[in-house]
């Protein structure tokens, strides 16, 4: 449901009396907003969600410099949001001041609570501020596992991160919203009480994702690639860049020299290059194939066409491909630095875990994994069925019970 309001134009016709009303504060729509139609349906609460960017070809890209085209579903359908405008003379998402947008003040006067879905942005810093001027219960989210600046990131980002973050979590919010058992830990470590931070799982729309894989044909993306029907199919899914470590998979693959196996690369970025001039110098360039970067609709459908995923990353908070593959009944091979797998990959039976960067050991890992279909059948049933309480509706009832136990005032904020 698209909005018909926006800011400064009054209450929101649409605002119904009895039950608290709700904004969800966002830069910009996901691929996933399967949560967001669930809470619209929750006769509990009444959810708006403002967006300080749209589909703005100008913005369209992620701070890594890298095309967001690949979303080709719809991320505005099914749950009520509006737009408050951006007056900033550098529109980016890609800098702090790259979104301001002074209606969200507006915005969050009217509502009952305030759900924040970041702090990089100047807008974000707006709306805190708004929520603490007017008494409005705020929850903050956060996906960090640690104060490690992300690999790139500037600075004065990096400053921030290190000393406004754990200020921000302790004394500002009422609550802090984690996606991850991950970015519980880390939240706890920063001195916030454990009845203040709330487990809010990161997810996908496992449904959609499941009809899609239910209505895929295994052999059409390998007769694509000229991959034999009775191969061994890993598949690594992720930006192309330093901090996914993809050259690790692609080494280890080699290493692992299992015969009648295959490779997919799916994705795009700096190391593309290197990537394809690797697999000729390791001897595997006939078994690694680069399908690109593959729409998001498409995707389900090389979950399918694969045995296994593989996430090799040294710097991943959560880690998406990892709920989408196992929605899709794929177990997940991930480094002990990918976020979820604190929660979805339990080694031996959903997905193996090893050391980040070890080569070595991911090699071992995928030479006993791909030699050994029956134990990935086995671990990706087990994988389909972890997915069943890890989805869109336990991630909504978590937002509704937070809110409540906001609104009630259960936690007020230390040293309130």
């Amino acid at each position: 449901m698209t909005s018909t309001w926006a800011a400064g134009e009054g209450p929101d016709p649409s605002m119904q009396r009895g039950r608290p009303r709700v904004l969800l504060v966002s830069s910009q729509p996901t691929q996933n907003p399967a949560p967001l139609r669930l809470l619209e349906q929750d006769p509990r609460v009444d959810v708006v969600t403002v967006y300080y960017s749209l589909l703005d070809p100008r913005l369209w890209r992620d701070a890594e410099h890298l095309t967001k085209d690949a979303f080709d579903i719809p991320m505005l359908d099914g749950h009520s949001w509006t737009h408050a405008r951006n007056y900033s003379p550098w529109p980016s998402l890609d800098k702090f001041y790259g979104l301001v947008n002074p209606g969200i003040i507006a915005l969050v006067r009217r509502h009952d609570c305030c759900v924040v879905f970041g702090h990089h942005y100047m807008s974000f810093w707006l709306a805190i501020a708004a929520a603490r001027v007017f008494g409005k219960p705020l929850l903050l989210t956060t996906d960090a596992t640690s104060l490690d600046p992300r690999p790139g990131a500037r600075w004065r980002a990096a400053l921030r991160t290190g000393l406004l973050l754990p200020c921000l979590y302790r004394r500002v919010a009422d609550l802090v919203l984690v996606p991850s058992t991950a970015s519980r830990r880390f939240v706890r470590s920063l001195g916030v009480p454990a009845d203040r931070v709330v487990l809010t799982p990161y997810v996908v729309d496992n449904d959609s994702i499941a009809a899609a894989a239910a209505g895929a044909d295994r052999t059409r993306i390998r007769k694509r690639w000229r991959i034999p029907a009775d191969a061994a199919v890993l598949m690594f899914c992720a930006k192309f860049l330093p901090r996914k470590r993809p050259h690790d998979a692609l080494e280890a693959f080699a290493q692992a020299n299992v015969p009648n196996s295959h490779l997919l690369m799916v994705g795009d970025g700096p190391l593309g290059d290197s990537l394809k001039t690797g697999a000729g110098r390791l001897g595997v360039g006939d078994r690694v194939h680069f399908p690109g970067l593959v729409k998001y609709s498409a995707l389900p459908e090389h979950y399918v066409a694969s045995d296994a995923l593989v996430l090799a990353s040294e710097h991943e908070p959560y880690g998406l491909p990892v709920n989408e593959a196992m929605v899709c009944g794929v177990p997940a091979i991930v480094s002990d630095r990918v976020g979820a797998g604190y929660d979805l990959v339990e080694h031996g039976k959903t997905g193996l875990v090893y050391p980040c960067g070890d080569v070595e050991a991911l090699a071992r890992v995928l030479s006993q994994a791909l030699r050994d279909p029956d134990t990935l059948r086995r671990m990706g049933e087990a994988a389909r069925r972890r997915m069943e309480s890890w989805s869109p509706r336990e991630n909504a009832e978590a937002i509704v019970q937070a809110v409540e136990t906001a609104i009630a005032g259960r936690h007020p904020r230390a040293g309130a």
